[in-house]
């Protein structure tokens, strides 16, 4: 079978168990952001050093679960949680939650603005911390248009964020 399979040409794609929606609609929104996060933590992956790599490995494959429930039309949550299918677990909030701990003990204050660039792999998790926020705001969006957001995705991507803003110090400093 084809990747190709013109389905996509009029402006519609296709939900996990098959309903379709307009491509620019907030859930399809939702989850490419947070692709596009995933795809960013790869970058600073690649080029983080060993320590960093392997926590930011966990948190890609905690968005991997996180994208496949947002990919799912509100009707077939229930479904989905039936397959058994990956969700965000209150272990992964708290991964970022001991890690922030973490980093704000070892990190010295901080003295002014930053500037994103000082290495490739803080510039990577710049752009994955930027990336991050716009998706947290597209999640937002999805659950006010539709509601039935589990509230543990916003506060994910909003303490992820908060993650990458000290990983980042903590590579460049």
């Amino acid at each position: 079978m084809s990747i190709a399979t013109r389905t996509g040409d009029g402006g519609t794609t296709s939900l996990m168990y098959g309903k379709r929606v307009p491509k620019d609609s907030p859930r399809v929104g939702a989850y490419g952001e947070v692709d596009e996060l995933n795809a960013c933590l790869g970058m600073a992956r690649a080029h983080a050093e060993k320590g960093q790599k392997a926590l930011l490995e966990k948190i890609q494959k905690a968005l991997v679960g996180l994208m496949g429930e947002l990919a799912v039309a509100t009707e077939d949550l229930a479904r989905y949680e039936a397959d058994g299918y990956a969700r965000l677990k209150d272990e992964d909030l708290g991964l970022l939650d001991e890690e922030i701990v973490r980093l704000e003990k070892a990190a010295p204050q901080p003295t002014g603005w930053s500037t994103p660039g000082g290495n490739l792999a803080g510039a990577a998790l710049d752009l994955a911390r930027a990336v991050c926020r716009r998706a947290e705001r597209g999640v937002w969006q999805l659950e006010k248009k539709e509601g039935n957001v589990r509230t543990i995705i916003p506060r994910y991507l909003n303490r992820l964020s908060d993650l990458l803003w000290l990983l980042e110090r903590e590579i460049s400093s």
